[in-house]
């Protein structure tokens, strides 16, 4: 219902004529997109990424109404040091998953749009405990499941369902993210094996060094394992950037500046991991805190995100949360 109502007041404003005064209002000269798995067969990997189609309409779309794909650095400066009302895009993915090779580059090369792509050690060095892989497979492979942590059993006999599983167990972890953890046992009862998921999914050392050459693409840091830093102390969590850092430079041999913190949102990541992110040597840093850039000299180590796919993701509502019709709606009718 929620989303219908919201829907219905996009497609209102859009034909009221009013976009371009709410533009003007609510909407910033910069927006950080981001993206995770850019997914092919959207339905089947239970609509947790965002699909092929969606990832073309937003370029294309962008293009269309004047936005100016840049680099995260291009953008940075030109909003400090350029005075017109232009309007800049960055694309960033975060994990570094195969499909953003596979699917998504023909579509950057297409657009000629530069992009960043985070990239924790654990994904190429299949380390990664990938829980949100790992809890996707158990829901894609079975029409019944219990999460004996939640203390829950879910009859998911289509995707729809195991759509809706998976989301209010990924909301689960998020409210605490040590409970990820608590997750193993019903990866190992089930036979699923997250070494096993990382190969399949996430791009291995030798297709990342030659990702990394891409004259569209940059590599920033997505710390060792993806822990919500905040949970950490501090001498955890400066490892966690220090040896990611180290690890990607070593790798791809080239300076690794940019830095995106795992989960991103208040509860993971604050003025502290700031601090700490500066102290490592990145000059940017990237959350998940929903918004675009509006200030000329923004906090170059705490900047918002527009995240674009998910479950209930359209090109109707990507196009309100460019224009500002989001906000908008957030700040006159309270709603997110």
């Amino acid at each position: 219902m929620r989303q219908s109502f919201k829907a219905a007041v996009f497609q209102a404003v859009r034909w009221s004529g009013l976009t371009p005064a709410l533009r003007k209002i609510f909407a910033g000269r910069a927006a950080i997109l981001m993206f995770h798995e850019v997914q092919r067969d959207f339905r089947s990997e239970l609509m947790t990424g965002t699909s092929e189609d969606l990832f073309e309409y937003s370029l294309k779309w962008l293009r269309h109404e004047g936005w100016e794909i840049v680099s995260l650095e291009t953008c940075l400066e030109r909003l400090a040091n350029d005075s017109q009302p232009r309007r800049y895009a960055v694309v960033t993915f975060d994990d570094g998953y195969r499909d953003n090779v596979s699917t998504a580059l023909p579509i950057l090369e297409r657009n000629n749009a530069p992009f960043t792509v985070y990239v924790p050690t654990g994904a190429p060095t299949r380390t990664l405990q990938s829980w949100w892989l790992g809890l996707r497979e158990v829901l894609r492979s079975r029409d019944t499941v219990t999460i004996d942590a939640m203390d829950i059993r879910f009859s998911c006999p289509d995707l729809n369902s195991k759509a809706s599983a998976m989301s209010k167990v990924a909301k689960w972890v998020h409210e605490d993210y040590n409970r990820a953890e608590l997750l193993a046992p019903t990866f190992r009862n089930a036979g699923v094996s997250l070494s096993a998921l990382n190969d399949v999914y996430f791009l291995d050392e030798r297709e990342l060094q030659g990702l990394a050459q891409h004259p569209l693409a940059s590599i920033g840091g997505h710390t060792d394992s993806h822990p919500a830093l905040a949970c950490l102390d501090a001498a955890s969590a400066r490892a966690e950037m220090a040896g990611n850092r180290s690890y990607l430079e070593n790798l791809l041999q080239n300076p690794v500046r940019h830095f995106a913190y795992p989960y991103g949102t208040p509860g993971a990541c604050d003025t502290r991991e700031e601090r700490l992110a500066e102290e490592v040597g990145f000059s940017t840093a990237v959350t998940t805190r929903h918004g675009q850039v509006s200030d000329r000299k923004p906090n170059p180590l705490a900047l918002p995100r527009i995240g674009v796919g998910g479950q209930f993701d359209t090109k109707l509502a990507f196009e309100a949360r460019m224009n500002g019709i989001q906000s908008a709606m957030h700040g006159l009718l309270g709603l997110s």
